[in-house]
């Protein structure tokens, strides 16, 4: 099983949404290629917004950490709303700081953001879609 991934630009901020599970190889590398689309699309911090994500294995906490990692190396910061299940993140110690937040609009409070600007996505994701930027991969 794979996940499927929405990536939506506002002004200074980016939300990388997963749906799905993320735990198996082929997901950690759709989720590993989700994050570099965010790279080279947009600016600014990345709310990884996790409510329709089923779950997580160790070695998909593990791909999220590696994720800041790589946006800090960008100048960019990874944030975390609505994580699954028991609210934990395994810790690998050599990752930035990364601020996790009870549900997408509590994490977009943190942030002053304008309209929606542009929209990606998976071909089966699952939500809904922007009618002002209907852009898929």
């Amino acid at each position: 099983m794979t996940i499927e991934w929405r990536y939506t630009v506002q002004q200074n901020l980016g939300i990388l949404s997963l749906a799905g599970h993320l735990g198996a190889e082929e997901a950690v590398n759709r989720f590993t290629g989700a994050v570099g689309w965010a790279l080279s699309r947009g600016t600014g911090p990345v709310i990884l917004d996790l409510t329709a994500l089923r779950g997580w294995s160790a070695g998909g906490q593990l791909a999220v950490a590696e994720a800041a990692r790589r946006l800090e190396a960008d100048g960019r910061s990874l944030e975390l709303a609505a994580i699954p299940a028991d609210g934990s993140l395994v810790p690998t110690g050599d990752h930035p700081a990364i601020p996790v937040h009870h549900d997408l609009d509590t994490a977009l409070a943190h942030h002053t953001g304008g309209p929606e600007q542009r929209e990606w996505c998976s071909d089966e994701w699952p939500g809904e879609r922007s009618l002002s930027a209907p852009v898929r991969d």
